[in-house]
């Protein structure tokens, strides 16, 4: 009884299985069925150990007391407690649930004694400062959830475990760790002449486009690719119509986590976000598609050609472009790079350089062996990374 699932068991329940029904009628008071048990338990123990007793006696005289205490002690021990109870811990279902067929009515003939037992118990125990009927707290917490989906094993396929895993850490990531970087933003800037913005709108593998004017920090709409129609007329590009189509901007804080942005996003019925500083400066994208990919992985349908930033090497180490996602570094490596600070790892290595060097310069932080191969201007374009085993 004690070593049924909970949670299996709750399951069985709502899905009306007698057995399972019987059995959560018991464990709705476990110091009731454990004074049950127990009854019955001293009860056939004492008895068997009187009458072996008288036998033994009777058979060898006063060192029968001797025999008999020796020999009923190991037929106990080994045929009513510890081979039974393992068969039972081993196999709880198949034990439980026949068992439920006689304590449940015995529960009720011997009521009376287990109420006197039980009551008389419940008072020392309060007397000694327990409460006999708090009920035990069965809820998980996330830690505790996440260990359980770990450990399910074939009971959930790996790819499905993975998904809820991703979905138990979203609150754990905020947006600004998976936004598309503002020099790498893709959009129309209203000061290009005509024939760029058409071009740009033409080459486009996204279907939402921020509209800038002057800079990208003066975002003025978001244009949808399925309105293009209405904005190309016979003379070309019509930019009053353009400003016309456009949907107001919707922007975020960067520190905003992914669960919540999710339920934002739905809530406002959205698809993409600018994502400012506390100063209102434009730090980036993020579509409801980037959240998403975190649940299931990389969307097969995306258009746009995924960029090679990781290079094995033959002696072991690894060429990582500067412009990489610490994140996806650590999920395609396994690796424990650092995530509470710099997003990429060229800013990781700059922060802890304090410094702009020249290249080739090298650091190590922790396990990990970085060398500088490739820097332009103020940012590393490449680095030679390499984890040395402890």
């Amino acid at each position: 009884m004690m070593s049924l699932n909970r949670y299996r068991l709750k399951h069985l329940q709502k899905n009306h299985h007698k057995g399972a029904k019987r059995v959560g009628k018991l464990l709705d008071r476990p110091d009731r069925l454990i004074g049950l048990i127990l009854i019955g338990n001293n009860l056939v123990n004492i008895f068997a150990s009187a009458i072996a007793t008288v036998i033994a006696i009777r058979l060898w005289g006063d060192a029968g007391i001797f025999i008999a205490t020796a020999v009923l002690t190991l037929v106990i021990l080994i045929f009513a407690e510890i081979m039974p109870k393992t068969i039972a811990a081993l196999h709880p279902e198949k034990v439980a649930f026949p068992a439920s067929l006689i304590l449940l009515p015995l529960l009720k003939i011997l009521y009376p004694l287990v109420w006197m037992v039980n009551g008389i118990t419940n008072g020392l125990l309060r007397m000694l400062g327990v409460d006999p009927e708090k009920q035990i707290d069965e809820n998980l917490s996330q830690e505790e959830l996440r260990t359980l989906v770990s450990e399910a094993g074939a009971l959930i396929p790996t790819r499905r475990r993975h998904m809820m895993l991703n979905i138990l850490a979203l609150e754990e990531v905020s947006v600004d760790d998976i936004m598309v970087p503002r020099n790498e933003v893709y959009g129309v800037d209203l000061d290009d002449n005509d024939d760029d913005i058409l071009r740009c709108i033409q080459t486009s593998s996204h279907t939402r486009l921020p509209v800038w004017r002057e800079d990208i920090n003066n975002i003025v709409g978001v244009l949808h690719l399925r309105n293009i129609s209405k904005i190309i007329d016979k003379q070309g590009l019509d930019r009053d119509a353009l400003e016309r189509e456009m949907e107001q901007p919707y922007y975020i804080p960067e520190s905003t986590p992914l669960n919540t942005q999710l339920m934002n996003f739905q809530q406002e019925k959205l698809r993409l976000a600018v994502v400012v500083d506390e100063y209102g400066e434009v730090l980036g994208l993020v579509a409801l598609e980037d959240i998403l990919e975190e649940i299931v992985g990389e969307f097969t349908s995306n258009l746009a050609e995924a960029k090679e930033s990781i290079f094995p090497q033959r002696d072991g180490s690894y060429i990582i472009a500067g412009t990489a996602s610490i994140r996806e570094i650590n999920k395609a490596l396994e690796w424990q790079l650092p995530t509470d600070g710099p997003k990429t790892l060229s800013g990781l290595i700059l922060e802890y350089l304090e410094s702009f060097p020249n290249a080739n310069a090298g650091l190590a932080i922790g396990n990990y062996r970085l060398e500088i191969l490739e820097l332009e201007g103020n940012v590393v374009q490449a680095a030679r990374v390499q984890l040395v085993p402890t």
